[in-house]
């Protein structure tokens, strides 16, 4: 058995693109939601983000504890070597932590930095 991570998407790495351009292949995910979390924008300076994903604004995500806050997105079964190209994509004002799904799935998620106070 491969030793898989989850990882939870609402943004470019849903995009073809973006999953060829760091992974060398198309992922394959299921629909699924994150609750208690908001969705706004974060602009991009790195030119490379912003080539492999074509947008110089992504989504970014911050808990905000209301229950009637959700995200929707993908869950993707990635290798722990994916997970680390994921990681090196995301600019600094991301976050990666793992969070539970509605599904009850746990899955890695990018969540913007300032929200990790907010949830420590």
């Amino acid at each position: 058995v491969v030793n898989t991570e989850k990882l939870f998407s609402y943004g470019t790495l849903r995009y073809e693109s973006v999953q060829l351009s760091n992974f060398g292949r198309k992922l394959h995910g299921a629909v699924d939601s994150l609750p208690g979390f908001g969705m706004s924008k974060v602009k991009i300076k790195d030119s490379s983000v912003i080539a492999a994903s074509g947008e110089d604004e992504h989504p970014i995500i911050t808990y905000t504890g209301k229950s009637t806050d959700s995200v929707d997105g993908m869950v993707f079964e990635i290798s722990p070597e994916e997970l680390k190209k994921a990681d090196s994509y995301e600019v600094e004002d991301y976050k990666r932590i793992q969070v539970k799904l509605t599904s009850g799935i746990f899955a890695w998620v990018y969540v913007h930095v300032e929200s990790i106070e907010l949830l420590s």
